[in-house]
């Protein structure tokens, strides 16, 4: 009588990282996808899109210069305040402004 043979586990500790390190080390690390896609018709560019795709932890995207969701008001609620309190200091400007030039609308 013959035993079936034990199929190597995947997920197994023989060596082979499992998803938690190769997350951790993309994070860590950083990866970037870069492609270019064109499209042409009788030689003539019609339209060329590029695509950029940069995967890494909140941390190494700091370290590259990357913050941008920072000062994205979908994305933060401090930039949110930040826009909302811009936008109160252009309409109490123009609300003085517009008071102060009643006075004149007045005499005249």
């Amino acid at each position: 009588m013959t035993t079936p043979s034990r199929l190597p586990d995947p997920y197994g500790s023989g060596g082979g990282a499992n998803l938690a390190d190769i997350l951790e080390r993309v994070l860590d690390k950083g990866v970037v996808i870069a492609g270019d896609i064109r499209i042409n018709l009788l030689d003539i560019e019609l339209i060329t899109i590029k695509l950029r795709l940069i995967v890494a932890s909140v941390d190494k995207a700091k370290e590259m210069g990357i913050d941008w969701w920072e000062d994205d008001p979908a994305l933060s609620s401090r930039a949110r305040h930040n826009e909302l309190a811009r936008e109160n200091a252009e309409l109490r400007a123009h609300v003085a402004e517009l008071e102060g030039a009643r006075p004149e609308e007045e005499a005249s």
